[in-house]
């Protein structure tokens, strides 16, 4: 295609994995994938804020950041003047002394358009009006023979943003975007770019970015839909590249030839994909050498060290089993068996010394006072200081293992097994944790570095979870079974339902009182828990926010 053809137009649709701050790499990635684009290439469209990375939050105030921000546009935009494609890239902008979310038109050596986000997310994970301000409705821009009408992610959200372009006259809808993953998330994207098709009678090209910052995952799974609402391109989800998408100029309006279209990534894979690329960019981008694991013979530890190894490769996860006397022989066996199907590095250290030491340290202040949680609690808080130990030493993170059921009420030691930096099963409920482990079993994801097999003997599954810190211990002595628990929480924290609403769902009225009362007091704990990636709507630390001093529910 000839890109002075006023009949036909070339778009790639480019997923980069940026990391905020990192000006200079990210540009070296927008560069990258402009110079991927086929040949014939009239234009490369990026994702939002690919240039900063997303979500830059205070960072992007600083001025000096704002500054090399916008050299590196004068910089790329100079480069489009080597008779390449044009490239459309989503970087922090000043217009009238505002800072914005803009979208910049680079083309023939210079900055062609800019177009400011209107509509700025407010909600959930999303805090956009602390730093930026919001541009007035955008007018379509034209390009080579096309008019394009350019919005910036929430834009699409909600109508007012592409009806106005469709009045203005724009024919295609280019959206740039920074869409967090979270479960079933594809589907709502693609159904509301759908109905923006459907009310203003365009079609549509949609670029999200790919991988992950902190807490955030970006999944990419880009695409582009006809007027109908039907996906004529589709990017693969979880995977940095560029993908084409052509276009002819008919008496209706621009048309998209039928191109390659990936599958979607639903339900349990994608989950498993999201902590897997989430974990590999915050220790990548991190530069943290590797991750260590107490390893347990438990389920959550071993998920977690799947986890680990196919994002990291065996050779960078070093496990440590830590015994205590009250650790069965039936733990000791499977965390060695999962050590051996991973192929990872497993180190025992007993943990019964310390113990010890705690007890005598602490005799004198503990005599007369009936043994309780504080000496389970010592036992955890030992294997926190052995795995704290080992990190100092190697310089490997420690990957926490405690899933969101258990961080919902508590379930947990501070300083104990709650230490470390990052945990994957943050967001990820009990009930979640064994489907995802069933899952594992049986299939390998994308671009997974670990064993195409089984990666945890069927008893580490099927066994009752127990923390072991004394004989005979399960994880139900203290709390609901876990399909129960999970069922009150899903309405507790994912919906926000009242108790009422969750009793009138068939569950006991004292056990929903008593596990939300257990919520409420854990605050002060999840404010304390390390990061992990963002899963369901509702994830703790960025969506659900709670006061920790709060004396409501001593009303209920």
């Amino acid at each position: 295609m000839t890109r002075a053809h006023g009949r036909t137009l070339s778009l790639a649709l480019a997923q980069v994995n940026p990391t905020v701050g990192d000006i200079d790499g990210n540009l070296q990635r927008l560069r990258e994938a402009r110079a991927a684009a086929p040949a014939g290439c009239d234009l490369v469209i990026t994702g939002e804020l690919g240039l900063a990375g997303y979500p830059p939050e205070d960072l992007v105030l600083k001025r000096a950041f704002q500054g090399r921000v916008e050299t590196a546009v004068q910089s790329l935009a100079t480069e489009t003047a080597d008779g390449g494609p044009a490239i459309l890239i989503g970087a922090p902008w000043r217009s009238d002394s505002a800072l914005h979310n803009a979208a910049l038109l680079l083309d023939g050596g210079h900055i062609a358009d800019v177009r400011l986000k209107y509509d700025l997310p407010n909600y959930g994970v999303f805090d956009e009006k602390r730093v930026f301000r919001p541009g007035p409705l955008p007018e379509p821009i034209d390009f080579r023979g096309a008019r394009l009408g350019v919005m910036v992610c929430e834009d699409m959200w909600t109508p007012a943003v592409a009806g106005h372009l469709g009045q203005r006259g724009a024919e295609l809808l280019v959206v740039l975007n920074g869409s967090p993953f979270e479960v079933d998330k594809t589907e709502v994207r693609e159904d509301l770019a759908a109905k923006r098709c459907a009310e203003t009678g365009l079609p549509l090209i949609y670029v999200n970015l790919v991988g992950g910052q902190d807490e955030l995952v970006f999944d990419g799974a880009s695409f582009a839909l006809t007027p109908e609402g039907t996906v004529s391109v589709r990017a693969p989800a979880w995977q940095a590249g560029v993908t084409p998408s052509r276009w002819q100029r008919r008496p209706q309006g621009l048309q998209c030839a039928a191109g390659d279209v990936a599958a979607n990534v639903n339900g349990l894979e994608s989950i498993y994909q999201a902590m897997t690329v989430g974990l590999r960019d915050y220790v990548g981008k991190n530069r943290f050498p590797g991750v260590i694991i107490g390893l347990s013979g438990g389920i959550d530890s071993a998920l977690s060290a799947a986890v680990a190894v196919d994002a990291l490769g065996c050779e960078r996860v070093h496990c440590v089993m830590m015994p205590s006397p009250y650790t069965s022989s039936e733990s000791l066996e499977d965390a060695a068996e999962v050590a051996r199907l991973l192929g990872v590095h497993l180190d025992s250290v007993n943990i019964e010394p310390a113990m010890h030491a705690f007890s005598g340290m602490l005799d004198g202040l503990f005599e007369g006072r009936a043994a309780d949680t504080t000496e389970e609690n010592i036992q955890a808080r030992s294997r926190g200081l052995v795995l704290m130990a080992i990190s100092n030493k190697l310089g490997y993170m420690v990957l926490t293992t405690g899933n969101k059921s258990e961080m919902s009420v508590g379930y947990a030691t501070l300083y104990g097994d709650m230490c470390g930096g990052f945990s994957v099963l943050k967001d990820i409920y009990k009930t979640t944790v064994f489907a995802l482990s069933r899952w594992r079993n049986q299939s390998c994801p994308d671009g997974g570095l670990g064993p195409r097999g089984r990666v945890m003997p069927e008893r580490v599954i099927s066994k009752p979870p127990t923390a072991e810190l004394k004989h005979n211990q399960t994880d139900q002595d203290s709390l609901p079974p876990y399909d129960e628990l999970d069922g009150i929480l899903a309405g507790l924290v994912e919906d926000e339902s009242s108790i009422e609403d969750i009793v009138a769902r068939g569950y006991d009225e004292p056990t929903v009182r008593r596990v939300w009362r257990m919520l409420d007091r854990a605050e002060y704990k999840r404010r304390q828990a390390p990061p992990g990636v963002k899963i369901t709507r509702r994830a703790f630390g960025r969506d659900r926010r709670y006061p920790i001093t709060n004396g409501f529910t001593s009303q209920i």
